[in-house]
């Protein structure tokens, strides 16, 4: 099945994009979510108007990102944590544990775009990527620190 993709998708294309896939894959996952548009006659038709639609919401989205990536870059986060012995935490630094502390410095930041490889579990500073865009990755500045 032909279709056209209304947002980037990893490992499939990138917005505005006629793609083929498996009829499955596009009836049971992309199309109730919305992130396609059936490629019949009607959809190619207004291919050339969507696309032009498409490129300049990814122009609007891509400037958004790059504002939040402005004042990503200079902030750095200090987030206090109980320390036991050789600077290990009682429990853990994790994505959600980051938003707060982005929410405390006034940056709204969703959860899902903060990417951990693991959680953080000894004191430290530490770079997390922030992944605003598909083509924008921001590095964060986190520093550890023992509480009290």
């Amino acid at each position: 099945m032909e279709v056209i993709l209304k947002e980037d998708i990893a490992n499939l294309g990138k917005i505005g994009e006629l793609v083929r896939v498996r009829d499955g894959y596009a009836r049971n996952y992309l199309l109730p979510r919305g992130l396609v548009l059936i490629a019949n006659k009607k959809n190619l038709k207004t291919f050339d108007h969507q696309k032009k639609l498409v490129t300049d919401q990814k122009e609007k989205i891509l400037r958004h990102a790059q504002g939040a990536a402005d004042q990503l870059s200079s902030v750095s986060l200090d987030i206090p944590m109980k320390t036991g012995e050789e600077g290990r935490l009682f429990g853990s630094v994790t994505s959600i544990s980051i938003e707060k502390a982005l929410k405390a410095k006034g940056l709204d930041v969703d959860r899902r775009k903060i990417h951990l490889d693991e959680p953080i579990k000894t004191a430290g500073d530490y770079e997390v990527p922030i992944r605003l865009s598909s083509d924008l990755t921001v590095p964060l500045k986190v520093s550890v620190v023992s509480e009290g």
